[in-house]
């Protein structure tokens, strides 16, 4: 029988009814968490049938239960288990990898989601949105005006420009200035150039446009208009259609103008010193690129999400010319660029790209000021909480560890005080600058052979020089962080011995290694609770250094081997040391990101290390940046959404447990939100390995904070909470409950379940950490207590 058949064949079982008086049938809803794992895992089973879906996401059933709401009587106290697979949307072919380049744009869409809960009419929110929308365009300008940097400037201009560098590299034989050729002249040069960063914006384009079509228009089952609820219960919350299409054009508009103007600027600056007639045209096109620019911070503004409905409207005409419009306007400064200029030499740097980076980097730097300044006003605004914290002491054989620290899943409140969206733009902003620095001081070093930045050519401009000279500086300025990580950790391992042996009561020198394993299990489950430290170090160093480089590149006038000439030894050579691996050590950085994103789609450990961050990243809608990673939960959720309101719809005496692990259950609690309360009440929730607090309520409170959590319990009662005190990414969610009433945080797993071989487990036992949640013992009790209370 094909696979075409076999689902025909199952999907009617699922509408017929249940006999009137019969018992009610429940679903178990698995949903997988990092890692890719398959139906054929989570329903160990290889004989399956797929009911929904497709072959990037859907739902299967073991081939024997296909027929499950036929046949009630034999699932009689369990439930019947599907599994929802959704790892096609994050997984696929190696060449995904690449998409680890744009974690710049990735930083500044998360940048958008990490601000604090406020109320939706706090003009200090729409301040934060519009200051992230601004620094998250001035990404797209810097990527493209590094393109620019790179094709115009140090190839059309200064190496085609210079015999030496032309004669090194036959394929710039045509341009060469000695040619004298057709193409040899100045601006003909630059205009052929310009392709290059008007092809990079195309692509980008294509990638974003081919991404929307198969995330964000996938339409959630809620409808209507809601604007009394929390934001991750609004029925447009996950249907970013119109906002990406808009930003998309808006981000498309302003990398051309970029492309233009870096074009532009040289042409006018000599048509304006020779006084000739061009110039008049030139300075129609520059006012022209004014006016445009002035479209795209009006878009930019005036582009906020649409949460309360499901946004269909249509864009303006303005709106939908202002791409175009940017598009013949490099056109027709293509052809001024190209027209005959006699006697134009190029010579030194090309005109205005220095001023243009120093002015992005001063932008970025000030983006990050105000968005500080908004999250302290949107903090102002902030209601008092009520106590919510729980002590999850550690039962079973573990007792709190030696610290003083009686908690598991790290501390309560928001990460970093609620700065973490700063924090994490002004990340972006650096990786950004270092990365695209180090591309064009790489390049230029390519170009010129063997010779000195600022002696043998210009090179790029000098605030690029002073970025990329950075990278070495900052690595040496992370050493001292890690080292301290490292040694607690180790620390932390030492002192949780004596406690691992009484909790199994062992002893003796023969259980030492035993013992170091799982004291090394639970350190470094631990050791996820310091990501807020190292984050806001990171961004205080990424903007000291970027604040550095400019004060440098203003101060000095020369690249910083040339600024340290005559300085004593030990600083001149540092400083030439440090820009010359400058842009090889971001070479290196880069093809490193490519090699471990290659290795996460082939080897699982990879994967789920990789996979945990990744999907943080990418589960949030594009609402800052269109050229981010696609949003993978704009197609999970309301898939999960919509086989759940079908299936309970069916029959009103029917049950349903949706059980997820790791990033699931942060989709199955989407899920459940987006539910009308009718429906959520029916619906039992059942986490395992579940960061929600630990790493989304903590960075995110504005959506998944404490009080939302509640809420969430509130409306869907039936929620329990499995966790390992040795999973380096699940944990308590510590959702405060009424006096009496059953808490969500079961007792922790105890892990491993033996200490070592024993009779009934004649094999070495696995610290599973943040695995096989479902081959423990406790598991089918805890579920098995779900459906009884449903």
């Amino acid at each position: 029988m094909t696979d075409q058949a076999q689902q025909a064949q199952a999907l009617p079982a699922q509408r017929r009814q249940a006999a009137p008086g019969g018992p009610a049938i429940a679903l178990e809803l698995l949903v997988h968490g990092v890692g890719g794992t398959t139906p054929e895992a989570m329903l160990t089973d290889p004989h399956l049938v797929q009911l929904t879906g497709d072959t990037v996401a859907g739902t299967y059933r073991r081939w024997s239960d296909r027929h499950a709401e036929e046949e009630p009587d034999r699932y009689r106290g369990g439930a019947v288990e599907e599994a929802y697979s959704w790892a096609g949307l994050t997984s696929g072919s190696s060449m995904r990898a690449l998409w680890l380049l744009l974690l710049p744009f990735m930083f500044a869409n998360l940048a958008h989601w990490m601000r604090p809960p406020a109320p939706r009419t706090a003009r200090a929110q729409g301040l934060y949105d519009m200051a992230v929308r601004l620094s998250a365009v001035s990404l797209t300008v810097l990527l493209t005006a590094a393109a620019c940097e790179t094709a115009l400037d140090l190839t059309a201009w200064q190496c085609a420009g210079t015999a030496g560098c032309a004669a090194h590299h036959s394929w710039l034989g045509f341009l060469s200035a000695a040619h004298g050729g057709w193409w040899s002249q100045p601006g003909r040069r630059l205009a052929l150039a310009s392709a290059v960063p008007g092809g990079l914006v195309a692509v980008l384009w294509w990638l974003s446009h081919l991404t929307w079509t198969s995330y964000e228009s996938q339409r959630p089952a809620a409808a209507g208009k809601r604007e009394d609820i929390a934001p991750m219960e609004m029925p447009g919350f996950w249907y970013g259609m119109r906002l990406v299409r808009r930003l998309r054009m808006t981000h498309v508009a302003a990398g051309l103008l970029t492309a233009d103007l870096a074009l532009l600027l040289p042409v006018l600056d000599y048509d304006r010193s020779t006084g000739g007639p061009l110039a008049v045209p030139g300075w129609i096109l520059l006012a022209l690129l004014v006016l445009l620019a002035g479209g795209v911070v009006t878009a930019l503004v005036t582009s906020s999400r649409s949460e309360s409905e499901q946004d269909d409207r249509p864009d303006d005409l303005a709106m939908r010319a202002l791409h175009w419009a940017s598009l013949a306007l490099l056109g027709l400064t293509v052809l001024y660029a190209a027209w005959a200029r006699h006697g134009w030499h190029s010579a030194g740097r090309l005109p205005g790209a220095a001023g243009l980076f120093a002015v992005l980097c001063l932008v970025q730097l000030a983006l990050v000021v105000v968005l500080v300044l908004a999250v302290r006003l949107l903090k102002g605004k902030q209601q008092p909480l009520p106590e919510q914290r729980q002590d999850i002491t550690v039962p079973g054989p573990f007792r709190p560890v030696p610290d003083g620290d009686v908690r598991f899943g790290g501390p309560d409140g928001p990460a970093l005080r609620g700065f973490a969206g700063p924090a994490t733009a002004m990340l972006g902003a650096g990786l950004g600058n270092l990365l695209t620095a180090g591309a064009t001081v790489w390049a230029a070093q390519w170009l010129m052979g063997k010779g000195t930045l600022g002696v043998t050519v210009p090179g790029p401009p000098l605030l690029l020089v002073w970025h990329s000279s950075g990278v070495p500086l900052l690595a040496v300025l992370l050493l001292p962080l890690l080292a301290t990580l490292g040694v607690r950790m180790v620390r932390q391992k030492a002192a949780l011995k004596a406690q691992v042996n009484a909790a199994y009561d062992v002893e003796g020198d023969a259980a030492a290694t035993r013992t170091a394993q799982i004291a090394g299990a639970l350190a470094k489950a631990r050791l996820t609770d310091a990501g807020p430290v190292l984050i806001g170090t990171l961004a205080a160093l990424a903007f000291a250094l970027a604040a550095g480089s400019v004060a440098g590149a203003l101060a000095t006038g020369r690249t910083p081997s040339l600024a340290a000439h005559g300085d004593p030894t030990v600083i001149s050579y540092a400083a030439t040391t440090l820009q010359s691996v400058g842009g090889w050590l971001v070479g290196a950085f880069v093809l490193m990101l490519v090699a471990v994103g290659r290795a996460a789609y082939k080897q699982i450990t990879t994967r789920r290390t990789v996979g945990v961050f990744w999907d943080i990243g990418t589960f949030w809608p594009r609402a800052a940046h269109p050229f981010a990673p696609p949003c993978y939960a704009e197609r999970a959720v309301p898939d999960l959404d919509w086989r759940i309101r079908t299936w309970l719809d069916d029959d009103p005496t029917r049950r349903l447990v949706v059980s997820g692990h790791s990033q699931g259950t942060v989709l199955a609690a989407a899920a459940v939100w987006q539910l009308d309360p009718a429906t959520r009440a029916r619906v039992a929730l059942l986490t395992y390995g579940c960061p929600l607090h630990r790493l989304y309520s903590r960075f995110f409170p504005g959506f998944t904070g404490p009080e939302d959590l509640s809420r969430l319990h509130a409306d869907a009662p039936y929620w329990r909470n499995l966790f390992r005190i040795t999973d380096p990414i699940g944990g308590p969610v510590r959702v405060a409950v009424p006096e009496g009433a059953q808490p969500v945080d079961a007792p922790p797993f105890v892990d491993p379940l033996v200490f070592d071989r024993d009779q009934q487990h004649p094999l070495p036992v696995p610290i599973n950490a943040h695995s096989d949640y479902r081959a423990d013992p406790r598991f089918i009790q805890e579920r098995d207590a779900l459906l009884t209370q449903l």
